[in-house]
């Protein structure tokens, strides 16, 4: 068993030819600054604190709008092929079991992007070459976009390969059999021949707005070392730096990359995320380099030698044994997050200094009363969200093309409610009150005070819950809360009592739980979701894969009825077997369908409703039963709790001790407005929804009508366009051959008229890019007809583009 990086390099030197060992390991020139890149972290001395209690570190940082597991990735290294003949699947494979980063796939790959994003359960980003042919770039930036790669990494330091003494001297071919399979034609054999007559060695700045012309990902220059070409980045629009010297494989005799570093992140000052690559060797270095101001650091050489020495096995090694440095490093170093790391720790001056008032206020950066104004990295960074951003997208959109028909909110159909509504419930209930025997005083007492934390009306859920669901709780079981996003949060928050505590989603999965768990901090585990909604088998499979990282899974959340996004619902076979799997996994399963009692028809029993041994938290919403403003929600949690004492509660009442220090209660005058509504059905909201079932119902089916219409079996096998046909529910989902993200988003409302949701949104871990979402719910048939004529017209285009 390998206990260090540098036995895994020992073990791959002895099972490569040794040209090929040469072509991996070696560098330029002389080598001075391929042996300064790991002298400098040679160097350093760090300074822990003690007393800290850090005995169970996170490695969790957020990157790019991203979580990672940890601040490491997989630099670009070409033709991994060399070192196992899986190549970069390998290295995917490998790379996701130990932890989910990002794998930066180089140009020169051994396998096809393709080949490597269907193996791959991590991020992937396309390392860039600029070719002196921009057409041979932009295809292989398309291949990869289509693929679903998030990011683009402009290698700018290489105009041509450096001057590699090893190479030479070895007269260095690539094996027969190792080309690059994503680019056509030969020639490679001699890779730096070819550099000289392929890459563009004219490369400026305006090559990043090229970039942008091609393709919407975002976009990291890599080969910055010092802070005026930081700046120059960042002016240019980079996304984002990464400080390289190619791991001293082009200009020899510059500086090691740990050195440059302090230079760097000053210049940027916290504007863009810094990575750097190069002499990363231990936990240890990981640490250093975050101290002096990087955001994460990318391993090269070290992926190579665990793939040549175990393939996928072997990278898996390299990334566990790097990780375990880090965590005890970072344990005996007093720190408890990534964000704890800081310059104190290597016993330096902060790289980015403090700046008075008058500098801030000069460049722009103070607030409201000439303070310098915070920053997004020092906020919380789930405000960086990119569901976030793209939610805020999807309005701006709406909002710009007012005339546009948008497929995009899951709101109720606002014909069904009138103002006069509100009032007759509330008489409704405050007359319920009276024939209780309350007092006018005490009427007006529930009315205009406080009341309990867990709510008013919990005895009306449960009678609710009995005679229309076949639930049978207690009502002290239930907690009312600001809708259901709150019954999300409080459950989360008391569930999840660790760093190591896992939340288990389906991908594609609704965003009010992934945004949830993202604010708690609580780690996500997606599971692939079937055309039945979730799946058992991988749902284990998943658990199980969590488990052996040292990682606990505690729940499951699920939408089992009409899904958001995906409209799938699961049969009543899958949702027993989901039952007998929780109980033998020992997780809960967090059941949330709104769906239900505004779907035609008959529909499955809730997972509740079969319950037996208390596995399900119910999770409830009257926004779409009764009407969204009322903001009412509910938490059935009979689980037992243990207390030290031997005492029992329930899990309610620990949810509601979380909602006395959030939000005290939930209004009053919003409880008894459903309340009214609830005793005017006798508690049977499905009878109180039988017209907007119907109504939604029609709805799905014109949409699946005018699809059809629109798309007659020639003309979506021709463009490769499917769709899937829920039979209740809000939502269906819409396969396209093209990328489906925020720009053609843009295209479609301006040129064509017609709003969407794209998929990706939806996918807690990447996914969805040829996917879009419909909404049927807010929409007349006249509008759901022309708006899906204007989207075909969308689609007939966007493919017609792809064909050019």
């Amino acid at each position: 068993m390998e206990l260090s990086l540098g036995e895994f390099a020992s073990l791959a030197q002895e099972k490569l030819d040794p040209s090929v060992w040469d072509f991996i390991e070696g560098g330029a020139g002389e080598e001075r600054t391929l042996a300064a890149n790991t002298a400098a972290f040679d160097r350093v001395r760090l300074r822990p604190s003690v007393l800290r209690g850090a005995s169970d570190p996170r490695t969790a940082t957020r990157i790019l709008g991203r979580t990672w597991d940890a601040p490491l990735a997989v630099a670009p290294v070409a033709y991994h092929t060399l070192a196992d003949p899986a190549g970069e699947l390998a290295t995917v494979r490998g790379t996701a079991a130990a932890a989910r980063v990002p794998v930066v796939i180089s140009t020169f790959a051994g396998r096809t992007f393709e080949e490597i994003a269907a193996e791959a359960a991590v991020p992937l980003w396309l390392q860039v070459y600029c070719m002196r042919d921009r057409s041979i770039t932009r295809d292989l930036i398309e291949r990869a976009a289509n693929a679903g790669f998030e990011a683009l990494v402009l290698t700018a330091d290489a105009p041509h390969l450096g001057r590699r003494l090893r190479d030479l001297r070895n007269d260095f071919r690539l094996p027969a059999g190792t080309v690059p399979a994503n680019l056509a034609g030969d020639g490679f054999a001699v890779p730096s021949a070819h550099s000289r007559t392929d890459f563009d060695p004219d490369l400026d700045w305006s090559v990043l707005d090229w970039l942008r012309s091609v393709s919407p990902l975002p976009v990291l220059v890599k080969g910055i070392l010092t802070g005026i070409d930081a700046v120059r980045a960042a002016e240019a629009g980079a996304d984002g730096i990464v400080v390289s010297n190619h791991g001293g494989r082009q200009l020899d005799g510059v500086p090691a990359t740990l050195d440059v570093l302090p230079e760097v992140t000053a210049a940027i000052d916290g504007r863009l995320p810094v990575l750097l690559d190069g002499g990363v060797r231990r936990g240890q270095d990981v640490l250093a380099a975050l101290a002096l101001g990087a955001d994460a650091v990318l391993l090269g050489r070290p992926v190579l030698h665990g793939l040549a020495a175990g393939g996928a096995d072997g990278v898996t090694g390299v990334f566990s044994v790097l990780l375990e440095e880090l965590t005890d490093a970072m344990s005996l170093a007093g720190l408890k997050t990534v964000a704890d790391i800081g310059p104190a720790l290597v016993g330096t001056a902060p790289p980015h200094p403090r700046r008075d008032a008058s500098a801030a206020e000069a460049d722009g950066h103070t607030g409201a009363e000439g303070r310098p104004g915070l920053r997004v990295a020092d906020l919380h960074p789930s405000v960086a969200d990119p569901v976030m951003d793209t939610m805020n997208f999807l309005n701006e959109v709406t909002l710009r093309y007012s005339e546009a028909v948008s497929f995009a909110p899951g709101r109720p159909y606002a014909e069904f409610f009138e103002t006069e509504q509100v009032f007759r419930h509330l008489r409704r209930y405050m007359g319920h009150l009276a024939e209780q025997g309350r007092s006018s005083a005490q009427v007006r007492d529930t009315m205009f005070q406080y009341g309990p934390s867990a709510g008013l009306i919990r005895e009306l859920i449960a009678h609710s819950l009995r005679v229309d669901e076949d639930i049978d709780v207690p009502p002290e079981s239930i907690v009312v809360t600001v809708g259901c996003q709150e019954a999300m949060f409080l459950t989360l928050r008391a569930l999840m009592s660790g760093p190591k505590d896992v939340l288990m989603v389906s991908s594609p999965c609704y965003v009010g739980i992934t945004g949830a768990a993202r604010l708690l901090d609580v780690p996500l585990a997606a599971v692939e979701e079937s055309e039945n909604g979730l799946s058992c088998d991988f749902l284990e499979a998943a658990v199980e894969a969590e488990r052996a990282r040292g990682r606990r899974p505690k729940a499951v959340y699920v939408v089992p009825d009409h899904s958001n996004p995906s409209g799938a619902t699961m049969p009543l076979e899958a949702r027993l077997a989901l039952l007998d799997l929780a109980e033998r996994l020992d997780i809960l399963v967090l059941e949330d369908s709104p769906y239900r009692h505004v779907s035609p028809g008959t529909q499955v029993v809730s997972l509740k409703s079969l319950d037996r041994t208390r596995r399900v938290v119910h999770l409830g919403s009257y926004a779409k039963t009764v009407f969204p403003g009322a903001r009412i929600g509910f938490a059935v949690a009979d689980q037992p709790v243990l207390a030290p004492d031997g005492s029992t509660s329930l899990l309610a009442d620990e949810l509601a001790k979380i909602k006395s220090m959030i939000t005290v209660n939930t209004s009053p005058l919003s409880q008894a407005v459903v309340a009214g509504a609830l005793l005017e059905s006798g508690g049977r909201v499905s009878e109180l929804n039988a017209l907007p079932a119907a109504h939604y119902g029609q709805a799905m089916r014109f949409t699946l009508e005018c699809l059809a219409r629109e798309f007659p079996v020639e003309r979506r096998t021709r463009l490769k366009v499917s769709w899937n046909a829920p039979s209740g529910g809000f939502f269906l989902t819409l396969h396209v051959p093209f990328r489906a993200d925020n720009a053609a988003l843009a295209r479609s409302a301006q040129d064509f008229g017609v709003i969407w949701t794209p998929m990706s949104y939806f996918y807690p871990q990447g996914g969805g890019h040829h996917t879009i979402r419909l909404s049927t719910s807010y929409l007349t048939h006249a509008d759901i007809e022309k708006g899906i004529s204007r989207l075909a017209q969308f689609i007939e285009c966007e493919c017609a583009g792809l064909v050019a």
